[in-house]
């Protein structure tokens, strides 16, 4: 059956809002956007704004049982990964529960497609659209080899799951790679994942500048970050080469065929312009209340912007964050860069993670033909408003969602 949907004003992302639009669905997909309804029945969703659905382009689901976050606000990295560390270790919940919730709690926040870290496969990944990236960690030159054979095995299980999920509508998943970041994985052990990642055709997801202990780290082999693997018998002298700088390490991953960079917290001028050199087949993903929680510096979204750089946008997980919820990042983005164009604040958490994620040709705008992932937003303003003016009232505002579609479905 073919259903219109009425709202206040659409936001196809690819192209300019429309007032009073209409979203026609048949099945799954999207096969008109205007302002004439048409099909068998149309349904007034009321003063809303009707979004694509919401893209979380990096996140931990396996922490999703969390109530609150690890630690304190503006605690040091290397302590936090303390407590992530003990957290794994006395977790009695299944990996499957907590993926199951995380996504639960995804989609009600709007989201409805997502990146996420895995360090176990998750069982079924149906529920939404998913990018698996397998994690990887393996800093000594002792660990290498069973770090690699522990990912491929990892990556065969996932393709399994997913290959089990592609005829569970409305599911789509996809699997990456996610070499963890270089505290924990070798320059040597970072190349052979990328060739892997080449020669699979898999995308990659890499932490990179998060921290200044991580610049010390690759700088001079010395500080925090040096302690920690001392502790975890993990320390190899000859990993790094002393001045090293993230740099290096996005050189590495950019042969992969296709990057995401997470955080990026600390990256400088050359490395966001090497970046945005590469946004064909490279991002950068900003989780902002997850920058906030360690009170980093003011992150360095205006120059990448200006760089030329593919901002997407993620939650990390609730490890470091209250909730899921990606509209509440791009109200973050908006009060702490108020100078950003608030269209743009909405690609970035929509079709802009999609490109991040190589899913641009099935979601991320209200698109012909693109998958019928849509979330509405009740609009609190005037009737004159215009749709500019909607927007930025509803990433000031903190309403949550009040219908979500998923593949065409209304959950």
């Amino acid at each position: 059956m073919i259903v219109s949907l009425q709202a206040r004003v659409v936001f196809p992302v690819d192209r300019p809002p429309i007032e009073r639009g209409v979203v026609t669905i048949d099945g799954k997909r999207i096969v008109a956007v205007g302002t004439m309804a048409e099909g068998d029945e149309t349904v007034d969703l009321g003063n809303v704004a009707l979004l694509p659905g919401l893209v979380n382009t990096h996140t931990h689901l396996e922490f999703s049982y969390l109530r609150k976050p690890l630690g304190k606000p503006g605690m040091p990295l290397v302590d936090w990964i303390r407590l992530v560390i003990g957290e794994r270790g006395r977790a009695n919940r299944s990996t499957i529960d907590s993926f199951q919730h995380g996504v639960r709690e995804s989609l009600e926040c709007g989201v409805t497609t997502i990146g996420d870290i895995v360090t176990s496969v998750p069982g079924g990944l149906s529920g939404c659209d998913v990018t698996a990236f397998a994690e990887i960690i393996g800093y000594s030159r002792v660990r290498a080899d069973s770090a690699f054979n522990h990912l491929t095995d990892q990556l065969d299980c996932l393709m399994q799951a997913a290959n089990e999920s592609a005829g569970i509508e409305p599911a789509q998943s996809q699997i990456g790679i996610s070499p963890h970041a270089p505290y924990t994985v070798s320059p040597s052990l970072l190349k052979r994942v990328i060739r892997l990642a080449f020669e699979r055709g898999l995308p990659v997801a890499m932490h990179v500048a998060e921290s200044p202990d991580e610049l010390e780290l690759l700088g001079s082999a010395s500080g925090p970050f040096r302690d920690l693997l001392e502790e975890r018998s993990m320390w190899d002298a000859e990993s790094i080469p002393r001045g090293s700088r993230p740099l290096d390490y996005l050189r590495m991953i950019s042969d992969a065929p296709r990057v995401l960079a997470i955080h990026g917290n600390y990256l400088d001028d050359e490395e966001l312009a090497f970046l945005g050199a590469r946004r064909d087949r490279m991002s950068l993903v900003y989780c902002p209340r997850t920058h906030a929680y360690f009170e980093h510096p003011p992150y360095p979204l205006d120059r990448a912007l200006a760089a030329g750089v593919r901002v997407a946008l993620g939650t990390d997980s609730r490890a470091s964050n209250p909730d899921l919820s990606l509209l509440e990042e791009m109200r973050h983005v908006a009060k702490s860069h108020p100078q950003v164009d608030p269209a743009h604040i909405l690609s970035m958490g929509t079709l802009s993670g999609a490109e991040a994620l190589g899913r641009s040709g099935e979601v991320g705008s209200i698109t012909v033909g693109k998958r019928a992932n849509l979330v509405a937003v009740p609009v609190r303003d005037n009737e004159r408003a215009k749709p500019e003016e909607i927007l930025q009232a509803i990433l000031a505002d903190d309403v949550a969602p009040s219908s979500v579609y998923l593949a065409g479905r209304r959950l």
